[in-house]
């Protein structure tokens, strides 16, 4: 008969999950889980019964030899040792003369990176480098070319800017625009112009070049800026190992009384040095 109860299909007993309008509360507490919350609290109240009723009968004559090595701070808290064994004075010099070499060593390769990279600033012509000659360039004199056709003149105007120069007989230089050099209709052998086909692929080799010296300059641009600011950041780290080295200097100076200083009290002391 149990065996024919349990084979037949039960209802799935669902827990009940928590409201919509407190979701934002999260999952909605069960038994077990306030089981675990209640006994939780039970023993953190039990302990702490237990502290206030030691310190309620606690003799305030109370001696232990203990008590004259350990330390408390402002606060009453004990202060222990840790286990950590001092150091020598001398093993403390050791250590500090190894710090000292290994940060001059750290300063010689940042002053040598530093110093390639603003060489090869210098020579990729970053920064102030400028062209001598370069800002009065427009206030000099025209160059003059001589052509032997009319079609090498047109490429010389397209190389040079919207027009080339002509000289006249009395010596004197005309500017002329390319639209003055195409002509109506030029006739070849078999009846067809060749001149404004030529014209065009000239153009558009002259814009393609523009365009390749642009993201040059672009790329150059770009390439100057990134030596500029890890050269910076080479200068401002070549700085700090320069005064750590000095603190670090200063620090086995003051160890070795070779030099003055402020003790605990706040007076200023110095070594006296010997008269000659």
């Amino acid at each position: 008969m149990s065996s024919m109860r349990n084979a037949v299909q039960r209802r799935n007993h669902k827990e009940r999950a928590q409201p919509a309008h407190r979701e934002k509360w999260g999952i909605l507490e069960k038994h077990k889980d306030y089981s675990l919350r209640a006994k939780d609290y039970n023993e953190k109240k039990k302990r702490l019964k237990i502290l206030r009723e030691k310190a309620a009968e606690q003799n305030p004559d109370e001696f232990s030899y203990s008590m004259l090595s350990s330390k408390t701070d402002k606060h009453g808290r004990k202060i222990q040792d840790r286990g950590n064994v001092s150091l020598s004075q001398d093993a403390v010099k050791l250590l500090k003369t190894q710090d000292a070499g290994y940060i001059r060593t750290m300063i010689q390769q940042t002053r040598r990176a530093r110093e390639k990279m603003e060489q090869e600033y210098l020579l990729m012509g970053g920064g102030s480098v400028k062209v001598l000659g370069s800002e009065n360039r427009k206030e000099r004199g025209s160059h003059v070319i001589f052509a032997d056709n009319l079609e090498e003149q047109r490429a010389l105007g397209i190389m040079h800017g919207k027009g080339g120069g002509t000289s006249s007989g009395n010596g004197q230089t005309e500017q002329s625009t390319r639209k003055d050099f195409i002509p109506d209709s030029i006739d070849s052998s078999d009846g067809t112009s060749s001149a404004p086909r030529q014209l065009m692929t000239q153009e558009a080799q002259a814009l393609q070049a523009q365009k390749q010296d642009r993201a040059a300059r672009k790329r150059r641009k770009r390439r100057d800026e990134t030596r500029l600011s890890k050269l910076s950041a080479l200068k401002s780290r070549e700085k700090e190992l320069i005064a750590t080295e000095n603190q670090l200097e200063h620090q086995r100076a003051r160890m070795s009384n070779s030099i003055g200083g402020i003790n605990k009290a706040g007076v200023k002391w110095k070594v006296r040095e010997r008269k000659k």
